[in-house]
């Protein structure tokens, strides 16, 4: 399939890209539109329609009258700017791993006490589905993001669920890259038990010591 890109979307991304990579740094004026224009080859319409995406995601500050200033994004910005990186250094691939194990061991909590029993049955055959992937990279890690997105939405929480959707444009990408937090599939069959059983401890803690184990690994793995 040919996916189309129009050029407000190209401009988008430039700007996007340049303002993350730290070319534009917090507090610096863009360029005037026209300026930008000219520079990018593009017409003023496409310049004013990206600025206005730029600006939804907070990473610009556009006055009428006065210059676009950019913005510091690691303050202003949301998750969707996480999604926007394109690659991420240690600290933000140690960062988003800890959110992710507080943001599981509390979702698998909830979903023992809320889970539906088709929930609680997903569960069961999304554990086994990961133990048989083994020896196959990518189907393990699929079925990994399978599991933790059923333990959310079993979960019932709403944000948790908007959270997991932002994060999902950052990972589904670059699953490859997160290969080295794979281990054996114990935790999981436990987890789903456990969420089965209206067990809400013993759910907590078998996905926290899983995403523990699994952030650690990718801790050693930066480190080598």
């Amino acid at each position: 399939m040919i996916v189309r890109v129009s050029v407000p979307d190209l401009v988008f991304a430039e700007l996007r890209e340049a303002i993350l990579a730290g070319r534009y740094v917090p507090g610096e004026r863009l360029p005037p539109q026209r300026v930008l224009a000219a520079d990018l080859g593009v017409n003023m319409a496409s310049v004013r329609e990206a600025l206005k995406r730029l600006e939804q995601l907070r990473l610009v500050d556009v006055r009428h009258g006065d210059a676009t200033r950019v913005l510091d994004w690691r303050l202003s910005g949301g998750l969707e700017a996480l999604s926007s990186l394109k690659s991420m250094d240690a600290d933000m691939i140690g960062g988003l791993f800890e959110a992710r194990r507080l943001l599981l061991t509390e979702a698998a909590r909830l979903a023992a006490v809320r889970r539906t029993d088709e929930q609680a049955a997903t569960l069961e055959e999304l554990a086994a589905a990961f133990a048989a992937a083994a020896g196959d990279e990518e189907a393990a890690l699929l079925a990994d993001w399978a599991f933790m997105a059923a333990v959310i939405e079993a979960s019932g929480n709403l944000v948790f669920q908007l959270i997991m959707n932002s994060v999902r444009e950052l990972y589904l990408p670059n699953i490859r890259e997160f290969a080295p937090m794979l281990g054996d599939g114990d935790q999981y069959a436990l987890a789903a038990g456990a969420v089965g059983a209206r067990d809400a401890d013993t759910a907590a803690a078998a996905v926290a010591s899983l995403a523990a184990v699994q952030e650690e690994r990718m801790a050693r793995a930066g480190r080598s």
